[in-house]
């Protein structure tokens, strides 16, 4: 075989563990739009591009673990006993880590009851005696055993793509022996990470200085006894066994059963068609950048536009024009309701009138005009306008095209917050918000103000434009009557809900801030007390070194700069030390404090007001989610969440707080989707629906039987089935064993045939047409759902399971929000809706009211959907939010 054959071989399990924790702080960031991570995907890929062009490979193979059972374990139950599970979050990508390499040209491999290691010896060892040479690239030391002169095994040393390159010399070099004296060098000192146990107190220096004197471990135990007396020589012989046994354990398998010949590892390179349509998927642009693709632009380009002057002159031909216009109202800023309005748009799709000059909107014929609801309008994220024209004293009505919600409703995996994007969607070539304005510090409007009316010109154009085509695609797909009647309506609840703000009294927060600085200084006090110094609390490094070497607590992990201090960690040694749960409760009000006490007063207008941001077209269900701040997720499990509301006020004195919330929504619409008898019956007779589920699959003979145990497992296995839950995830949850919870699900479903059937005939659904849909007709596309790997797809069928239902119970409270709003105006009252927290609404009234309400909320919810089963409302009032729960 001709000299410059290279083969590479990489440690598929150890790099990607790597990978994951190498971009472990962008974890959120690299997500796909099923919810997929992709951070170990990327930078695994990162790392295999530098090292193709480094080396040059004609032959290629990444070899994996097949699963935890070697003939390793068979010899030693406890290998690699204590490692700590593998993050689902990395699970959930090595199936993807493997396609991507199929599609690069590069052959993956694994063998049961081997580890990769073994795959990796036994194939350098052929490609050795082959006359190649090799490249082994892995993030465990322990290969370097394999270092030949044909042979090097480069370590990642930092992340991924950073190795240090192991050669025979530069083994003899760092550690003073051969890399064969590798395994003697583990045999007497054993490993940490893989858990086996060598020698007592003999560590690396020990182990190297006694195998350059004696060769190996069987040179030492033959020269043993002519040692002196020694503990090192006690420890030897004690230990004998477990030095024989270890040295076993650390030596890779040279002649595995691996059925590869060389010739299949031949490396063809990238499949370019599937490798980017794969970097698509997964959202990778920087690597499609890289890849030398023609990028055809078969996009339209947009006609010449010519703008007219948006002055008197023009609002009286805007006013008597009869057609529907296009309305382009520019903010520029993140939050609309600080943001300064730069430019005006108005278009019936012939003549454009602009102007930079919001002086307009003072002239009444153009107010006037606006607000009339008989003059029909297209624009672009309809409540961000509203909310833009209320700051310069405006009213709008007669929208009749939201381009925004219905690009939305067409695809929620593609929620496009910017015309541009949803424009190139549908071939048409216009520039995207960041692409015009610039991001980051180079943000800015252009000084040429002909620049920025040609791009709301375009804008409008584009509106105009796709309006026909997107409003028949809704058609096609059922859903216009979600869009007229509850997305585009509801646009114009929740902007008058932000407008109108919650009133919230800092002097409260600012008490709390207080009284919160006294508790941690308290709880900080505490701790020095106990750890006999004082040190940072929130330095993970210096906390390790507290609770681990001085008040000496087991280490449960350690990450590559020390010890582990995770939640996790710390929950394992709440009951070692007292100094654990101080931690844990400082932490927890230390971030309350941070996050909300402290953070929300940023957030508080001059009107002593909170304006969140409802985005309406974020989520793939159709809940809705608050930002800027975000006031759906205050903690409220704990006391010190839960104060925060009482900052939350109504607006007048003599005012109340009042709240009705949804009672278990899910597994009504659960109840109404199966059909299922039983469930039904649970919820026609107003039984405790858990204490129920209990009964019935505990086989007891009423709910008296029911223990407190039983119905929380009963409760978690209630909304786990909702979720599309696994037998692992609910073992989790509820601290049983995988075996005794799959017996809980197989329980759960006989007692609730339907619910079973329901679940199967959803996939089933999914498969044939590749979505899934609320009861409103909301859709939610699954590309997954036929995807050859199993993790992939299985997250694709619970995603098919959980959609209709989570998305049919935020179809509901948008029903009733809607009707509410309406109700509130018809019957003439004062109060008004204030915020919507997940199954929840929350109003301020006037005492007076409060007696109406509690007749008048509950009715309009319980009717906003007629459901097989009756929806429950629950509610309550008092002096500020905390109250009114």
């Amino acid at each position: 075989m001709s000299k410059n054959k290279k083969l590479l071989l990489i440690d598929g399990n150890s790099v990607s563990f790597r990978a994951f924790f190498a971009m472990h702080n962008v974890l959120d960031k690299f997500v796909t739009g099923e919810g997929i991570h992709t951070n170990a995907l990327y930078a695994f890929n990162n790392m295999l591009e530098l090292i193709l062009k480094d080396e040059q490979p004609t032959h290629a193979l990444v070899a994996f673990d097949a699963g935890k059972t070697t003939f390793r374990t068979k010899m030693f139950d406890e290998y690699k006993g204590t490692r700590a599970k593998t993050p689902q979050e990395l699970m959930e990508q090595l199936p993807l880590i493997q396609e991507m390499l199929n599609y690069r040209g590069i052959k993956t491999y694994e063998l049961p009851d081997y580890e990769a290691d073994d795959i990796i010896g036994t194939m350098s060892r052929k490609a050795e005696a082959d006359g190649m040479d090799v490249t082994i690239i892995t993030g465990d030391r322990d290969l370097t055993q394999l270092t030949t002169d044909k042979v090097t095994v480069k370590v990642n040393v930092k992340g991924v793509t950073e190795t240090e390159a192991y050669t025979p010399e530069h083994v003899q070099e760092k550690l003073g022996i051969t890399p064969k004296q590798i395994i003697d060098m583990k045999g007497l000192m054993g490993d940490t990470s893989d858990h086996y146990p060598g020698v007592e107190k003999v560590g690396e220096k020990t182990a190297i200085k006694l195998i350059n004197e004696y060769g190996s471990v069987e040179g030492i135990y033959e020269h043993v006894d002519e040692m002196k007396k020694s503990k090192l020589k006690e420890h030897l012989i004690n230990d004998k066994d477990q030095a024989f046994l270890s040295k076993k354990l650390a030596t890779i398998n040279l002649e595995a059963p691996v059925e590869l010949t060389l010739g299949d590892l031949e490396y063809r390179g990238d499949n370019q068609e599937e490798l980017i349509q794969f970097y698509q998927k997964m959202n990778f642009k920087t690597f499609l950048n890289r890849m030398d693709v023609p990028q055809e632009d078969t996009a339209e380009a947009l006609a010449d536009i010519k703008v007219q002057d948006l002055d008197a002159d023009a609002i009286i031909k805007i006013v008597a024009n009869t057609k529907p216009q296009t309305l382009i109202v520019e903010g520029f800023g993140e939050n609309y309701h600080l943001a300064p309005i730069i430019g005006l748009m108005i278009s019936d799709g012939e003549n454009y009138y602009g102007t930079a000059d919001v002086s307009i909107l003072e002239n009444p014929s153009l107010k006037a005009w606006l607000a009339d609801k008989t003059k029909e309008k297209y624009l672009f994220d309809n409540k961000r306008t509203i909310a833009l024209l209320h700051r310069y004293g405006c009213e709008i009505d007669g929208i009749s095209f939201d381009m925004l919600l219905v690009a939305y409703l067409l695809d929620t995996n593609d929620n496009k917050q910017d015309i541009g994007l949803v424009a190139k969607n549908y071939n048409v070539n216009l520039p995207s918000e960041e692409e015009f304005y610039g991001k980051g510090v180079k943000k800015a409007v252009p000084e040429d103000t002909a620049i920025l009316l040609n791009f709301l010109a375009q804008k409008a154009q584009v509106i105009a434009t796709l309006k026909d085509k997107m409003m028949a695609e809704l058609k096609d797909n059922d859903q216009d009557s979600l869009y007229d009647e509850i997305e585009l309506p509801l646009s114009n609840v929740l902007a008058s809900m932000e407008i109108k703000g919650i009133t919230v009294e800092v002097s409260k927060l600012k008490e709390m801030e207080n009284t919160f600085a006294t508790r941690l200084a308290e709880i900080e006090k505490k701790i020095y007390q106990e750890a006999g110094k004082e040190f940072n609390i929130n330095s993970p490094k210096q906390l390790g070194v507290v609770l681990f070497e001085d008040l000496k607590l087991p280490v449960v992990k350690k990450t590559k700069t020390g010890y582990s201090t995770s939640v996790d960690v710390l929950d394992k040694l709440k009951d070692k030390s007292p100094v654990v749960q101080m931690v844990l409760d400082y932490r927890q009000i230390s971030k309350i404090q941070s996050t909300y006490v402290v953070g929300l007063q940023k957030f508080v207008q001059p009107d002593n007001r909170i304006h969140t941001i409802y985005l309406q077209t974020l989520t793939q269900t159709g809940r809705l989610s608050s930002i800027e701040p975000n006031l759906q997720n205050i903690p409220i499990r704990i006391d010190e969440g839960k104060q925060i509301r009482k900052a939350f006020v109504p607006q007048h004195e003599d005012w109340e707080i009042f709240s009705a919330d949804y009672s278990q929504v899910e597994l009504r619409v659960l109840a109404h989707i199966s059909g299922d008898e039983h469930m039904q019956e649970a919820f026609r007779e107003d039984y405790d629906i858990h204490a129920h589920t209990a009964m019935r699959i505990f086989g007891l003979n009423s709910t008296d039987e029911v223990t407190p145990n039983m119905r929380r497992q009963a409760k978690a296995t209630n909304f786990g089935i909702v979720y599309g839950i696994s037998d692992y995830g609910l073992s989790q949850n509820i601290g049983i064993s995988r075996k005794q919870a799959a017996a809980f699900i197989e329980s759960y479903f006989e007692q609730y045939p339907g619910v079973k059937k329901y679940m199967d005939d959803i996939v089933k659904y999914a498969r044939e047409n590749g979505y899934v849909e609320t009861i409103m007709h909301r859709r939610r596309y699954l590309p997954d759902i036929h995807s050859s790997n199993f993790n992939v797809r299985n997250f694709a069928q619970r995603t098919a399971m959980n959609t209709p239902i989570q998305g049919s119970a935020a179809d509901i409270i948008k029903v009733a929000m809607i009707n509410m709003q309406k109700m509130l105006k018809k019957e003439n009252l004062q109060a008004n809706l204030l915020l919507q927290v997940h199954d929840e609404m929350i109003f301020e009234a006037p005492k007076s009211e409060i007696e109406t309400l509690e007749k008048l909320v509950p009715s309009v919810m319980d009717s906003a959907v007629k459901l097989d089963v009756p929806l429950k409302v629950e509610t309550a009032h008092g002096q500020t939010w905390y109250e009114a729960k």
